[in-house]
C-alpha cells in the first residue's frame, strides 16, 4: 500500500502496481498526481511513458498501489 500522506513531488513519475483486492488483473502505471483521496496513476498512454503526464490520470485508492522496485 502507498500513503497519500507520504507522497512527496519526487514521486510523480514512479511506477506503481494496481493490484485490487477484488480482482486478479494487475496492472502497471505511472503516478501523476494525488488528493486527499485517490492517487491518480496513468495506465494507458499508448506506450508513450516519455509523456505519461499528457494523459489523464485514473483515480486509485491508495489500499490497492504499491511500488515496483527497480
Amino acid at each position: 500500500m502507498i500513503k497519500i500522506k507520504d507522497l512527496t513531488k519526487d514521486d510523480i513519475g514512479k511506477w506503481v502496481l494496481y493490484k485490487p483486492s477484488h480482482s486478479n488483473n494487475n496492472e502497471l502505471g505511472r503516478i501523476k498526481s494525488w488528493s486527499k483521496l485517490f492517487i491518480f496513476v496513468v495506465y494507458k498512454c499508448d506506450n508513450n511513458w516519455d509523456r505519461f503526464e499528457d494523459y489523464t490520470g485514473c483515480a486509485t485508492t491508495e489500499n490497492d498501489l504499491k511500488f515496483v522496485e527497480g
